[in-house]
């Protein structure tokens, strides 16, 4: 149901014939009698888990079942977290509350008394969390543009990696900058060419967490203006189907002068001419708005000699996207189903699933591949009683900048009974 990231290399030995009731050096390999699962794997940190299996030693009700737990990087062996009863069918549960769970580590649970039932060793990936924000989201080309943001748990000293996404939907590094002490960063970038740049920032994997990214953001930047004749967008950053409205001042100009409005989308080779209309009083010019399907760039000339023109404007065209879940309301192991379309089509392109996480940023949990009628579908299941916010996500490409859903929310209460959870082994 995840994203798969890469797995914390760990050595796993077999569990020692003596066992210390609050510290263990070693985890077992495999399931003596006490199965184990654990819901959701792996999470964002912070991220509320939830661990149960079954006890098919008899007898199986009312025996006490301990959690263990390792932190990786932490140098210390398995400490116990937790202990809890049986039910009458020998089923156990333990709830990792929110904010609790914040590195990778590995759990495994033992049956309480001189026996050695024990579960196999499961190992939780626990992603860190990136925030991500722009300075401005516009700009022009040589401004400096500062993104600042912070990562959690904290990785101070950590390098973090600013990255912008290609045409191809990959993500090449601009520039690294490094976590203070408060494992917060700053990373200051120039452009040079104009167009809507999409930019996230990347943590690396370590010993303590696999890769954490920030949620994208975009920068609009337009060539600097040509003295003279101004060119201006309504909104330099439109939806799919959204109008835009162009207008500007040529200087020197006297009331009633023809200008024409010029554009090349990406799919075109030259500029073609548009609309027409004329100057005002002070030279002002205002063209019917403008709905372009891709990203575009506008230029303004005069019809007529003496020749002149703007400054080339970018105009961005996000992708519109919709999201609906197959229910509202689900439960401790239920599986909820969310299905959505993308305007222009976007058949093959990556698109996520996002999760609003306890930062209030949004984070990529599961990706799909747009399907050839440009719709997707995502299956989720939920580890953790509460309200869950989900949006669907797809990034940019050269025709299109890329655009995110609504956000729809999950109710989860908890399990009514064990047979709607994943097995546990």
């Amino acid at each position: 149901m995840r994203p798969r990231f890469a797995v914390l290399a760990t050595v796993v030995t077999t569990l020692v014939a003596v066992v210390v009731p609050s510290v263990v050096t070693a985890a077992p390999t495999h399931n003596r009698g006490l199965t184990i699962n654990a819901i959701p794997n792996p999470i964002d940190a912070g991220e509320g888990v939830f661990i149960y299996g079954h006890l098919n030693v008899a007898p199986v009700a009312g025996e006490t079942v301990i959690l263990y737990h390792h932190l990786a990087g932490s140098g210390r062996g398995y400490t116990k977290v937790g202990l809890t009863p049986t039910d009458s069918h020998g089923f156990y549960e333990f709830t990792r509350a929110e904010n609790v769970v914040m590195t990778n580590r590995s759990w495994f649970v033992r049956q309480a008394g001189i026996s050695q039932i024990h579960s196999r060793t499961v190992f939780e990936r626990v992603a860190a969390l990136v925030s991500l924000s722009a300075s401005t989201s516009s700009a022009v080309t040589g401004q400096p543009v500062v993104f600042t943001g912070h990562v959690d748990p904290s990785h101070a000293g950590e390098p973090v990696v600013l990255q912008q996404e290609t045409p191809s939907g990959e993500w090449r590094d601009l520039r690294t900058g490094r976590l203070d002490g408060a494992s917060n960063y700053s990373i200051t970038y120039r452009w040079r060419f104009t167009g809507d740049h999409t930019v996230r920032v990347l943590l690396g994997s370590d010993v303590r967490n696999v890769r954490g990214v920030a949620n994208p953001v975009t920068v609009a930047v337009q060539q600097k203006q040509v003295p003279g004749f101004t060119i201006n967008a309504s909104d330099q950053l439109i939806a799919y189907g959204q109008p835009v409205t162009l207008s500007g001042v040529l200087d020197n100009a006297t009331a009633n002068t023809p200008v024409t409005l010029w554009t090349r989308n990406v799919y075109q080779s030259q500029f073609i001419p548009v609309a027409d209309t004329t100057t005002g009083s002070g030279g002002s010019y205002t063209f019917a708005p403008q709905v372009p399907s891709y990203n575009t760039v506008y230029i303004v000339r005069t019809t007529l000699a003496p020749h002149r023109h703007s400054a080339a404007l970018f105009e961005g065209v996000q992708d519109l996207l919709t999201l609906m879940s197959g229910s509202t309301s689900s439960e401790i192991g239920g599986h909820v189903t969310f299905t959505g379309t993308v305007l222009p089509d976007k058949a093959g392109h990556v698109i996520y699933l996002q999760r609003l996480g306890p930062d209030g940023d949004w984070h990529n949990e599961e990706p799909a591949i747009v399907t050839n009628a440009s719709t997707f579908q995502f299956g989720w299941a939920f580890g953790k009683a509460g309200t869950y916010r989900f949006r669907a996500r797809i990034t940019g490409d050269r025709s299109n900048v890329g655009g995110a859903s609504s956000a729809v929310t999950v109710q989860v209460s908890p399990a009514t009974t064990t047979s709607s959870l994943p097995p546990a082994s």
